[in-house]
């Protein structure tokens, strides 16, 4: 090989092959891997369709975090010759020399790397900085297509509640996982890992489903006191919960309280975000006085006013929007607040589907 690439690598063994990985500039990646605009069936590639809405959005996030910013390796196959060269003294360590001729074909991380190439334009300084490589010996398109299954097959997306609980960015994670804590009842018994709660799960809460209802509530407002405004609803709203209480002074179980209520639904969690919406928009309303009306509320899942507003013919809970807006009604109802145009519609047809 006369004209080469030259990579300072690591190698390594998995699966009784050589890999190898290099620091490699960021902007050497338009060089490594051109853009290829013609469109090949699914069956002959070696990656899925690029997603062309993902690229400004991990764009935007490298430009937004310049300082701080974390990518994992971008993981590629060699489609040509090349040859390792250890360093004297040291097997695993020296320069993959690869042909200028050879391709190099992404196995994982083609959205990364557009994303990093659409920064690159806004903000050339990135360009001496560096992601890691794994580069693999091309085995043929079937060999290509595996590897990129296997990498992704098997990986783990995390929750959204393991997400916000990390979340040092995301000012309403950060509210959320602040305001959770304070409150012990909501403390206690949030799930801060899981979206999804198994039946016998000891918790009764995620806390994706307050990040929700919090979203809910301030819009896009992340103001000052919007924290203090938060604690404050759902402290109320944690003393006032008549079950949520009886949980607490063990009046009744954690598995009465699910079978037989509907008061720690996340869908009762986001129609609660609408009633502190409504409260967060008119401060005139003093929350502490209208929400101690909370205690009126009958959250027994056999109470007729929940029919087809939170439980459907089957017996099972709805959790769409319009279940939300629907059980908001009723809370509404009980504290004293009135009904907007749309909630008095929806109101409306689901009392013809009542009489249907």
């Amino acid at each position: 090989m006369d004209f080469v690439y030259k990579f300072p690598v690591v190698k390594g063994i998995q699966a009784s092959r050589d890999y190898y990985i290099a620091m490699v500039p960021l902007k050497m990646l338009s060089r490594l891997f051109p853009s290829d605009d013609e469109y090949v069936l699914p069956e002959y590639r070696a990656q899925r369709k690029l997603n062309e809405t993902r690229i400004p959005i991990i764009s935007k996030y490298i430009l937004g975090n310049r300082n701080s910013y974390v990518f994992s390796a971008l993981a590629a196959s060699i489609d040509g010759n090349f040859q390792f060269r250890p360093a004297d003294g040291i097997p695993d360590v020296g320069v993959l020399e690869v042909a200028l001729d050879a391709k190099f074909l992404i196995n994982d991380g083609q959205h990364r790397k557009s994303a990093i190439l659409e920064a690159l334009q806004e903000d050339p300084s990135l360009s001496d900085e560096t992601i890691p490589i794994v580069f693999f010996a091309d085995k043929g398109l079937e060999r290509s297509q595996q590897i990129f299954t296997d990498l992704n097959k098997n990986a783990v997306k995390t929750s959204n509640s393991i997400s916000e609980l990390y979340d040092s960015r995301d000012q309403m994670a950060v509210i959320t996982r602040d305001v959770v804590r304070k409150i012990d009842f909501l403390n206690t018994y949030t799930d801060k890992e899981k979206d999804i709660l198994g039946k016998f799960s000891s918790s009764l809460f995620t806390l994706n489903t307050f990040y929700t209802a919090n979203k809910l509530i301030v819009g896009r407002s992340i103001d000052a006191g919007i924290g203090d405004f938060l604690y404050v609803f759902w402290n109320n709203v944690s003393l006032h919960m008549l079950q949520w209480q009886e949980l607490e002074h063990k009046e009744i179980t954690k598995v009465d309280l699910r079978e037989n209520y509907i008061a720690t639904q996340s869908i009762v969690i986001q129609a609660l975000g609408r009633i502190g919406n409504y409260l967060f928009r008119h401060t005139d309303i003093s929350l502490e006085r209208c929400l101690v009306n909370l205690e009126k509320v009958n959250w027994n899942r056999n109470s007729r006013q929940w029919y087809l507003r939170a439980i459907n013919q089957n017996g099972r809970i709805i959790t769409n929007k319009k279940a939300a807006l629907l059980i908001s009604n009723v809370i509404k109802e009980e504290i004293g607040l009135p009904l907007t145009a749309d909630e008095f519609a929806a109101e409306n047809q689901l009392s013809k589907s009542l009489t249907e």
